[in-house]
């Protein structure tokens, strides 16, 4: 499950750079290269919309990483547990000697 949402994330990540990119700070972007779709829904409505979907797609990979973090379990990963083991299992050994 947690490759899944991994997966998401970075889809998430990926169409969110692309969203950006498109956007321009100055007012033109995409709805300045959408000559005929700005005759429909005009120049604010399409810098509405990807700013909508730029919010929306920071919010899902925000939820998406809290997500990840809540079912990793105590906060640890794999890698700590194995080294925390591995202490333990060496210290009992020195016990033994």
């Amino acid at each position: 499950m947690g490759t899944i949402i991994t997966l998401l994330i970075m889809v998430l990540s990926i169409l969110l750079i692309l969203v950006v990119l498109a956007q321009n700070p100055k007012g033109g972007g995409l709805s300045a290269s959408l000559g005929s779709a700005n005759q429909f829904g005009g120049v604010r409505e399409t810098t509405d919309i990807i700013e909508k979907i730029t919010w929306s797609l920071a919010i899902g990979i925000v939820v998406l990483s809290i997500a990840s973090s809540v079912m990793s379990g105590n906060g640890q990963t794999e890698v700590q547990q194995d080294i925390q083991k591995s202490k333990a299992e060496q210290q009992g050994q020195q016990g033994t000697k």
